[in-house]
């Protein structure tokens, strides 16, 4: 027996097998909850993130990424390639709206990336929240699961977070350690472990924090940091931020600031327009600054946390070929007036004064940011969350994969993308075969950044809120109201109407999203539009 031959022979078919699982990126996508297009300090803000800084300088920074406008729509869309109201999920996972692209749950038509992954080998796992009407990922193309199937509403409180599939025990925590955006964070560590139990496989990671989410909930010591930064105001603010992003170069140096948007409370009839800050009483400015000093810190600990991944991939010897996609669900968050609210079961608003403002972020605690510091968060376009005006479907993305992407590090690229990409993205770097029965409307978003392409048309749909964008013009209308055009070459801030100049291009651009509309499931319309609004989902829920 030629021992020396037989070693040999078993040497080289485990170099082979690991060599084939190296050829294949591990692929790790971070979705943000509620997170504004200028909160991260890459993207012009003052929050102190100095991982995502450095993955935006070791990679490729998108100034044009595009959600869907709202939490349960951009998750479908993440994780299955397909326009939500393709799938079922055109509004909320509580809401059957009777109609097929408003059933609010994912169809069972559609395929996830960890079902289209598995083709090529690749094993599969999701910590953080899942949201898509359905009641086990674990059953939908994932082999574990740590967090929460609903929406994020408390951060201190274990028993909101658990684990999947039945049978598997979550971590445990001594009283008062535990903190959700920690807890995510260690099970995904935990499922990294698990997942190089079998080196020859590839795997795929959803890390999906639900911070900065509303309740506002932050360790003391985070909130510490941010405890001063706030008093002067969300108007100082924005002029700081938009000064900031030109200094980037994430927009142009012409970029106009847009007036204070308006609001809308939704299930009532209150509106209005964000007032000046310093129109405001002393009392309201330090409840409000406290609010975005609580925000500010749950995006620093989320960026920290997003760290201990990081440091872990690179350690494992696997940071240089791991695809890292991160973005937000929507734009920053508005509900549901300038001064937030607090009460778990309705949308009342509680001013804290004296030592109330220390206890503001606790456990027990229940706020929310409010719509002009979310106007912040957007920083510098129109609207929020729930809308298709800028602010509601701009995300910054960050796109990191140093053995994969043929751009220089560093680079800001301005070229539209959608969240519908990721999918064909993950599929073709990992060479899995998509068997779907719905074609993908997606592109591979690592060969539009490596090669360019041809102008997309990209379309928009949420309670109403209608948009598409076609090169470099938008075609935009709120629920109620008639469409609005802006030529994106000279205004994406969406400041000069020009459908009264340009009635062509708006007759051809609806014509289009109508056509996509009824392909999709989106129209009709499930709304009554004499009525502009629905009743908001509770925040207790």
């Amino acid at each position: 027996m030629n021992l020396p031959l037989i070693f040999f022979t078993i040497w080289c078919v485990i170099l082979s097998t690991i060599t084939r699982a190296a050829d294949k990126p591990n692929i790790l996508y971070i979705l943000a909850d509620d997170l504004g297009f200028s909160d991260l300090g890459c993207f012009g803000g003052e929050i102190e993130t100095p991982v995502l800084n450095s993955l935006a300088k070791g990679g490729v920074r998108l100034t044009q990424f595009y959600n869907t406008g709202r939490c349960c729509p951009s998750r479908a869309a993440l994780l299955t390639g397909q326009y939500p109201h393709r799938v079922g999920l055109g509004h909320m996972t509580t809401n059957d709206l009777g109609l097929p692209g408003f059933r609010g749950v994912v169809s069972s038509e559609a395929q996830t990336i960890g079902q289209v992954l598995a083709t090529a080998g690749y094993r599969s796992f999701i910590s953080g929240k899942w949201h898509l009407g359905t009641p086990d990922p674990t059953e939908n193309g994932f082999e574990e699961f740590y967090g929460t199937l609903v929406s994020a509403k408390r951060f201190f409180d274990a028993n909101h977070l658990i684990r999947l599939p039945k049978g598997r025990q979550a971590r445990q925590y001594s009283e008062g350690e535990f903190y959700a955006t920690d807890a995510v964070t260690d099970h995904a560590l935990d499922f990294l472990k698990l997942a190089r139990e079998t080196p020859e496989k590839p795997w795929f990671l959803y890390l999906a924090y639900h911070a900065p989410h509303f309740p506002l909930h932050a360790p003391k010591e985070d909130i510490a940091k941010y405890a001063d930064r706030y008093h002067g105001g969300w108007d100082q603010l924005r002029e700081e931020r938009l000064a900031r992003m030109k200094e980037m170069g994430i927009v142009s140096t012409d970029t106009r600031l847009t007036p204070r948007s308006t609001w809308q409370n939704y299930g009532e009839t209150k509106t209005g327009t964000n007032p000046a800050w310093d129109s405001l009483p002393e009392d309201r400015r330090l409840d409000l600054a406290r609010r975005m000093a609580i925000f500010a810190a749950m995006v620093d600990r989320m960026d920290a946390q997003l760290g201990r991944v990081i440091d872990d991939l690179k350690a494992a010897q696997e940071f240089e070929n791991t695809l890292i996609v991160f973005t937000s669900d929507n734009g920053a968050c508005f509900e549901w007036d300038p001064f937030g609210f607090d009460i778990k079961s309705s949308n009342e608003n509680i001013l804290h004064t004296g030592d109330q403002i220390d206890e503001m972020g606790g456990p027990g605690t229940f706020h929310s940011v409010g719509s002009g510091w979310a106007n912040a968060g957007n920083t510098p376009w129109r609207m929020y969350k729930h809308f298709v005006h800028e602010g509601g479907i701009a995300s910054p993305g960050i796109v990191h994969w140093p053995a994969g992407l043929t751009v220089d590090p560093g680079t800001i690229v301005h070229n539209p993308a959608h969240i519908i990409d990721l999918l064909p993205a993950a599929a073709a770097a990992g060479g899995a075969k998509y068997s779907g029965k719905l074609p993908l409307p997606g592109v591979d978003l690592i060969d539009r950044l490596n090669n360019g392409g041809p102008e997309r048309t990209l379309f928009f749909e949420h309670q109403g809120h209608r948009a598409i964008r076609k090169g470099t013009w938008k075609l935009v209308a709120f629920d109620d109201k008639p469409w609005e055009l802006y030529d994106f070459s000279v205004d994406r801030t969406e400041l000069n109407d020009l459908s009264k100049t340009h009635p062509e291009k708006v007759l051809n651009m609806e014509t289009a999203w109508e056509k996509w509309g009824a392909e999709n499931y989106v129209t009709p319309l499930p709304y009554d539009l004499e009525v502009p609004y629905l009743k908001p989902d509770n925040p207790a829920e």
